[in-house]
Parts: C-alpha cells; sequence; structure tokens
C-alpha cells in the first residue's frame, strides 16, 4: 500500500507538472507507450497557424496545412468563400507586401486540402490569443459546412505551457514538447456544440454590425476555453468613448511617451498585452497611421517614409491631450479601418467602446 501510495502521488506531481491526465501520467511514469502515437493522427490532416511550428519535427504529421492569415486586420465581410478569398488576398497584398497571385494560390490550396479531407480526420494545433482564435472559428465553421462530423476533429490549444514564463506561442516549443501536447488536457474531441460556437463566433465576426461580439465574449466552452477571452479583446479595438482609440493603439501612445526607436515603443506596447496581439509590421503600420491625418499623434524621425525598426518614435502634443482623454482621436482625424465584416469610417462612428461599462455601445452619431 506504501509504495501504491507513493506512486500514485508522483502521478499527481507529474500531472500537475504537466498538465497530462491521470492515466496518461500514469502510463509515462510506467514507460508504456503515449495513446497519442496511435497511428490515427499521422493519417489526419494537421492544421496551424504558421510554419514556425515544427509539427513535421513531431513524427505526428503527414499532413499539414498553414492557415496564414491575420483575421483580426482588415476587411472580412459575410460574402462567399471565392470572394471571401479575393478579398482577404488584396488585404494581405496592400497590408504586408504579400504578392496578389501568390496570396490568392495559398488560400485557395488551403481551402481545398481541408475539403479534400472531409472524410478524415482533422488535428488543430492553435494559441490562446486572438490571432489564433479567429483562425480556429474560421476552420470549424468551414468544417461545419461541409458536413464533418465534430468527432473528426481533435483541437490542441494552449494559452502557456510549463518553464515558459511569458509564453508566445507553439513556435517556441521543441517538436518533443509538441509531441507531448496530445497526451494533456490540452487536446480534446470537440463536440457538435464547439462547432455549432464557433459558427456563431464566426458570423458574429463577419457581420456588418457587432451587436454579437458580447454574446460570444460571454461564453464559458470547456473545448473553445480562450474563445470568449479572444473575443473581448476584439471588442476593445472599437474606438472608445474616453478618447476614440482602440485599446491597441492607446498602448502604443502610451508606449511612446518615452522616446524611443520604433523596435523598442513596439516592445514596450506588446509587454501590455496580456496575450501576443500585434506583429512588428502590424505596429509599425499602426505608428504610420497615428503619425498621420490632420492631428497627428506621433512624431516620427525620419518623417516621409514606411516606419522601420529604427525610426524615432514620441508622442506628440496633441497625442498627450488624446492620451489624457481631453481629445477625440476620431473625431479629430477620422477613422477608416474594418473589424471583421464591420468599417468603421469618417469622424463620427457609432459603434464604441464603453470603458465604463466594459461593452460596445451605440452612440449617435452628430450632423455637422
Amino acid at each position: 500500500m506504501t509504495k501504491q501510495a507513493d506512486f500514485k502521488r508522483r502521478v499527481r506531481a507529474r500531472m500537475a507538472k504537466t498538465g497530462e491526465s491521470y492515466a496518461v501520467a500514469r502510463a509515462r511514469l510506467l514507460g508504456e507507450r503515449p495513446a497519442a502515437e496511435d497511428g490515427w493522427m499521422a493519417a489526419a490532416l494537421h492544421i496551424s497557424n504558421g510554419d514556425a511550428t515544427d509539427l513535421a519535427g513531431t513524427g505526428l504529421a503527414r499532413r499539414i496545412v498553414f492557415w496564414r492569415d491575420v483575421l483580426h486586420e482588415g476587411p472580412v465581410p459575410a460574402v462567399g468563400r471565392e470572394e471571401l478569398r479575393r478579398v482577404r488576398a488584396a488585404f494581405l497584398a496592400g497590408a504586408h507586401g504579400v504578392d496578389h497571385g501568390e496570396g490568392l494560390r495559398t488560400l485557395l490550396e488551403r481551402d481545398a486540402a481541408v475539403e479534400a479531407n472531409r472524410g478524415g480526420e482533422y488535428v488543430l494545433w492553435f494559441e490562446a490569443d486572438l490571432y489564433d482564435q479567429l483562425q480556429i472559428v474560421e476552420i470549424l465553421a468551414r468544417l461545419a459546412e461541409l458536413g464533418v462530423p465534430a468527432r473528426a476533429v481533435t483541437l490542441i490549444c494552449i494559452g502557456e505551457h510549463p518553464g515558459i514564463a511569458r509564453f508566445g506561442g507553439l513556435g517556441e516549443l521543441r517538436a518533443e514538447q509538441l509531441r507531448e501536447l496530445p497526451a494533456t488536457r490540452a487536446c480534446a474531441r470537440l463536440s457538435s456544440a464547439a462547432l455549432e460556437l464557433a459558427t456563431r463566433a464566426w458570423a458574429a465576426f463577419r457581420a456588418p454590425t457587432p451587436e454579437g461580439l458580447a454574446g460570444i465574449a460571454a461564453v464559458r466552452s470547456g473545448e473553445l476555453r480562450f474563445l470568449g477571452e479572444a473575443f473581448d479583446r476584439l471588442s476593445r479595438e472599437y474606438p472608445s468613448t474616453r478618447d476614440g482609440l482602440s485599446l491597441a493603439e492607446r498602448r502604443v501612445l502610451a508606449a511612446a511617451v518615452q522616446e524611443g526607436t520604433a523596435g523598442e515603443v513596439f516592445v514596450r506596447a506588446a509587454a501590455r498585452e496580456a496575450r501576443p496581439y500585434l506583429g512588428d509590421t502590424s505596429c509599425f503600420a499602426m505608428m504610420e497611421r497615428l503619425a498621420g491625418g490632420a492631428y497627428p499623434l506621433l512624431e516620427l524621425r525620419p518623417g516621409g517614409g514606411p516606419v522601420g525598426p529604427g525610426t524615432v518614435v514620441r508622442l506628440s502634443a496633441v497625442g498627450a491631450r488624446v492620451l489624457a482623454g481631453e481629445e477625440d482621436h476620431v473625431r479629430l482625424n477620422g477613422v477608416d479601418r474594418w473589424i471583421g465584416g464591420v468599417h468603421l469610417g469618417g469622424r463620427e462612428v457609432g459603434w464604441r467602446w464603453d470603458e465604463g461599462r466594459e461593452a460596445l455601445t451605440m452612440r449617435p452619431t452628430y450632423q455637422t
């Protein structure tokens, strides 16, 4: 009995360290083969957010599709799949320098691979941040549309990892660490309820008005456990009732109070996010926008060109007033921005984020 109790303590200690279930932790301590190494996983279509994740090195994935699209930037309207590919390819070409033809082919090949596998298994490898959560709901909504049964879909999704203080993503993990994830609580075969929730979230994100975001943000799902948090973060990208800034814009301005290079400002702004949000290229483009308009909120040195890591950035006098809530960025400079299916334009936008209520609110527009 003493030996058995000691072994159980070792199993529980391993569970606490790795997040594995009791059965998996017990099997590993006994030297048994992990269940995740069964052949079904190697035969499945594996989908992840980018090739920085070494899925091939795990030996678990023979067919891999990478979902290369930053959906929380640019238009994602409620149009058909072919038209959506055209819209996204055009945006990625203009905003991220992706060759338009190559981008369109990548999206088409990605979608074709997902559709061709409809009779097989799918394994999704993703993270907790908004970038990944939007990709997850797009994929799951598509699988539901194709009639793929939920039992054929396995989701591996993490927001942290033992030994990494500020987890940035699956790309930080070695192949052997990735190989262990299917045997942890981060891995689950999905239910039809999860596919239905993802379909609702995808529709709410692409709708021409944002009323549906709050309902998704309030959801607490054991399977899509980071989805509510991600949609709450998405909602905070609407201009604030306080200053007309999105949360990301406010963090960039706050980071530029202390003059520094764009690279330094990016690092300071990113450190304020609970999860990874903007890449450096997207953040530099935001700095350019904030330094433009009739009343620039940032000053750049040298000016007149694209912002790069070495561009010197500092808060302008107008930017300081906006950051203090004394001026409204949208009313000063206007806005031309898409958030999913919603297009915000002009100097008066109806939808704002109310920080006091922590909710999206519809404000009356004013005639000029």
